[in-house]
């Protein structure tokens, strides 16, 4: 199966696969946190009059908060809000998300994280999120696998998702690696397709209520229920990622 995926994604880079960062989003793959989100989103934007439903939530999840409450303003309210006013409306949705308990990290983030070191492979995260909470949480709770250096915020890029400015933006921060070098982990429509513009082979996780056939649709090189189910494959598609680069060594020397 990977052997035949990874012949198409090579087809349509400049460079063969050949993973030397994995990429995670944070929110929804490294934890069950978007229900919560999802919850603090209708409050806060029904506060200030906007409709905004858990499926909004998770269609929107992984772009900027205050271009989604501008976007939503424009088209719902026909206002069009200045950042600061944004800011302010995302402010209460934080307020709303801090005032729940806790999310779990997912079951198999933190196997994945370890065969993915063992691999000599580096890590990063690539958020849309500009709470501070949640970035420190993040920072102490995988500090085996990142420093502060390897988190890219809403606070590093002019434009988030599904624009591909996030992950390009990870993949200088890896040492300016080329996308080709990098793996993203996904779990939402406008992140999935933020990778695959960053020409990154893009890995979908469903940990949400979108059907699968709205992730397939941004064109993820592969999908799957969750981290857990991930892991199990995980040695085997980087095995067939390695052997592929052999091969073409292989090739160019006997040219």
């Amino acid at each position: 199966m990977f052997q035949t995926i990874i012949k198409n994604y090579n087809q349509h880079s400049h460079e063969s696969f050949n993973p030397r960062v994995v990429l995670f989003d944070m929110d929804g793959v490294l934890y069950d946190s978007m229900p919560n989100h999802a919850i603090a989103w209708t409050k806060a934007m029904g506060h200030f009059g906007l409709p905004f439903t858990e499926e909004d939530a998770y269609a929107t999840e992984g772009a900027k908060g205050v271009d989604t409450i501008r976007i939503y303003a424009q088209k719902l309210l026909g206002k069009q809000l200045s950042e600061t006013e944004a800011a302010q409306m995302y402010k209460l949705k934080a307020e709303y998300f801090h005032q729940m308990p806790q999310p779990k990290i997912f079951n198999g983030v933190k196997e994945l994280m370890h065969a993915i070191k063992s691999e000599g492979l580096q890590i990063g995260i690539v958020t849309g999120s500009a709470q501070r909470q949640l970035i420190d949480r993040l920072l102490s709770d995988f500090h085996e696998f990142i420093t502060p250096e390897q988190v890219t915020t809403a606070f590093d890029v002019k434009n988030g998702k599904p624009a591909p400015d996030p992950y390009l933006a990870g993949l200088r921060k890896a040492g300016n690696l080329a996308p080709h070098e990098g793996i993203v982990i996904e779990n939402a429509p406008l992140g999935i397709q933020a990778g695959t513009n960053a020409g990154c082979f893009t890995i979908a996780v469903n940990s949400g209520p979108l059907s699968n056939e709205i992730l397939l649709e941004k064109n993820p090189q592969l999908l799957y229920p969750s981290i857990e189910k991930l892991f199990v494959d995980w040695p085997t598609l980087i095995a067939e990622a390695k052997y592929k680069q052999t091969d073409k060594m292989n090739i160019k020397k006997t040219q």
